[in-house]
């Protein structure tokens, strides 16, 4: 199986997504792993940024690879 050369737009969308993600698990490790504390609410939107960032990174890294979404979706099942 041969790779088809991915577009620079979808370089650029795959690295944004992937450097986006890694900036919010960074600081949600530093709250878990550092204990970096943060009250509740603040701990809160930082889980739900850090879980959409990964959804953006995914859904990048599946068209960087050229699959769909629905395929992938069929693979975790």
């Amino acid at each position: 199986m041969s790779a088809v050369p991915a577009s620079d737009d979808l370089k650029r969308e795959y690295r944004q997504a992937f450097q986006e993600w890694l900036r919010h698990l960074e600081a949600l490790h530093r709250v878990l792993l550092e204990g970096e504390r943060l009250d509740p609410p603040r701990l809160k939107g930082l889980l739900n940024r850090e879980a959409r960032a990964k959804e953006r990174y995914e859904r990048a890294r599946r068209r960087l690879l050229g699959l769909s979404d629905e395929s992938e979706m069929n693979d975790n099942t």
